[in-house]
């Protein structure tokens, strides 16, 4: 099968940063699905492993294809069956033609979606539904946080985008920062009820909006640009969640006096740590592609090439650098 690999430290631009390499077809372990992968979607955490990583490898998480094959113990799939999922951080990526993924954090594709409008969405919702859920404690039902709000910065990302949806399903008061005028109208179109615009205070741009403080906040990038400003934004004993990593230290002190509880979300400790409750991913990935296919949820593809391709994978890695991303990439194979 034709694999696109990363040489390890290299920098998006490099000539050599991505090569193509021809490998066997991987046979399907204990609990394991082997995906002919149709579709596969560019994060953040590709740039990162990138960058970090010790050794060459296949890099790529999100995917959407078919099952060719599965390992003993797996349930609720058979050859044939369309699914996506965000895969593992420990296991080859799906930059390649064929991929093995757990069974448990996997799901049925939704069945409105083309296999590249479902790629572009396993990992952020993931990310999104963890962090508003299972870590901000909200309740994950229509309209369930009526009266309650919250503050997304980054709204226009990839877990932004998801993140406003899915706070506007469960009936929370959605604020969320942009600060360009594309950004601006694609977090509005997404459901936000006011767009605040992170270049400036985000406390007096609040107050401006006609809240004093919120009672949490998602934040979903440059934390350490944020740090001050959340602290002024969060209500007493409110809730924040974090996901990007801050390039050194942070003055946690700031949030004592509110007594607020800090909360990071990883949505791969699950899978990297095979913890008890693993299988919650392939539910809630079932869940949001029930919401998709009634169009509660809509896909954040923004951008598609096609052909896996040394020169595909760089461009994606090239452009999710640069610090203009508005919603998902995706990659035809």
């Amino acid at each position: 099968m034709k694999t696109i690999l990363a040489r390890k430290g290299s920098q998006a631009k490099d000539s050599d940063a991505f090569y193509f390499q021809e490998q066997p077809i991987p046979e399907p372990g204990p609990k394991d699905l082997l995906v002919r992968l149709a579709a596969i979607g560019m994060n953040p955490v590709d740039t990162k492993v990138r960058v970090r990583t010790q050794e060459d490898r296949v890099l790529g998480w999100d995917g959407c294809g078919i099952v060719e094959k599965i390992g003993t113990g797996v349930t609720d799939f058979k050859k044939g069956d369309k699914v996506y999922y965000a895969g593992e951080l420990n296991r080859p990526g799906t930059n390649s033609e064929y991929h093995l993924v757990d069974y448990r954090i996997t799901a049925h594709a939704p069945k409105a979606l083309s296999p590249e409008d479902a790629a572009a969405m396993p990992l952020t919702s993931i990310t999104a539904w963890e962090g508003l859920f299972d870590r901000l404690g909200f309740t994950a039902e229509k309209d369930a946080n009526r009266g309650k709000n919250i503050l997304i910065i980054g709204g226009a990302g990839g877990v932004g985008s998801v993140a406003i949806q899915l706070a506007r399903w469960a009936g929370l008061t959605v604020y969320a920062t942009a600060s360009r005028p594309d950004t601006v109208d694609w977090c509005k179109n997404l459901g936000a009820d006011t767009v605040l615009n992170h270049r400036n205070n985000l406390a007096e741009e609040l107050k401006a909006a006609g809240a004093d403080k919120v009672d949490a906040i998602y934040c979903a990038t440059q934390m350490e640009q944020h740090w001050k400003a959340m602290a002024e934004c969060i209500r007493p004993q409110g809730r924040i969640v974090l996901i990007d990593d801050p390039a050194g230290p942070v003055d946690i002190t700031v949030f004592k006096l509110k007594s607020i509880a800090i909360f990071w979300e990883f949505m791969y400790t699950r899978s990297m740590f095979a913890t008890e409750d693993i299988g919650e991913q392939g539910k809630l990935l079932a869940t949001e592609a029930s919401l998709l296919d009634n169009s509660t949820l809509v896909t954040t593809r923004q951008k598609t090439l096609h052909g896996l391709t040394p020169e595909n994978i760089q461009a994606m890695h090239i452009h999710q650098e640069s610090g203009t991303m508005m919603g998902k990439q995706v990659l035809v194979i």
